[in-house]
């Protein structure tokens, strides 16, 4: 048996494992504070950034937002019927900036917000859950920026290839890159893992429209 400062450590004499009479709780923070901590990364933030601003680990703002992100959808109904969508893809990396990936977006035209979206490579298997949903608006004809993978699955009466009518989804995209900083195009922040960037663009979306984060438990 030994003494610290704070506590006692008993040494099981079975198993050598160390332990001791008391554990403290880890410390909790305020409701308050994990909002602030989530709003900062949501408004171009870094979890180093926050982490030197507010005192609290970046491990822990990034654990609060992997919590909020399992619980956010991934897409989110149209609150009219879109009559015309425009598709496009977001370039970012993971894990170090030689490893590329695509973030895919599809917006109403006529109406502000991404409503659906998925992360992966730029073949037509990543894009076809996208799709799968897109397909359901019905529009009458969708816009896009003429990449391979899209007349795969757009009929070609119902396909306008042109930048100049993609101003909807492209401003949508760099409003995406404007608020998460793992997004900026010059930036040391970038997300490690794909999961990670899954549950930053979730919280980004339901940021930008409700103008709220939710905050974890």
């Amino acid at each position: 048996m030994g003494r610290t400062k704070v506590s006692t450590h008993h040494i099981c004499v079975n198993c050598g494992r160390q332990f001791i009479d008391h554990y403290n709780p880890p410390k909790g923070y305020s409701q308050e504070v994990k909002r602030e901590c989530l709003r900062m990364y949501v408004n171009g933030s870094g979890f180093r950034a926050i982490e030197r601003v507010k005192s609290v680990h970046h491990t822990t703002v990034i654990y609060w937002v992997k919590q909020v992100g399992h619980l956010l959808p991934d897409a989110y109904a149209p609150e009219t019927q879109p009559q015309v969508g425009e598709l496009d893809e977001l370039e970012t990396f993971v894990g170090s900036k030689k490893t590329k990936i695509w973030l895919w977006t599809a917006v109403d035209h006529f109406r502000a917000g991404i409503l659906v979206w998925v992360i992966g490579d730029h073949s037509a298997e990543t894009f076809t859950p996208l799709w799968n949903l897109v397909t359901l608006w019905n529009c009458y004809f969708y816009v896009s920026d003429g990449n391979r993978v899209y007349p795969l699955f757009i009929p070609d009466e119902d396909h306008i290839v042109s930048k100049t009518y993609m101003t909807r989804v492209e401003g949508e995209n760099t409003r995406l890159r404007h608020y998460l900083a793992r997004l900026h195009r010059q930036t040391l922040c970038y997300s490690k893992s794909v999961e990670m960037l899954e549950h930053s663009v979730r919280l980004l979306l339901h940021y930008l429209k409700f103008w709220e984060v939710p905050v974890p438990a």
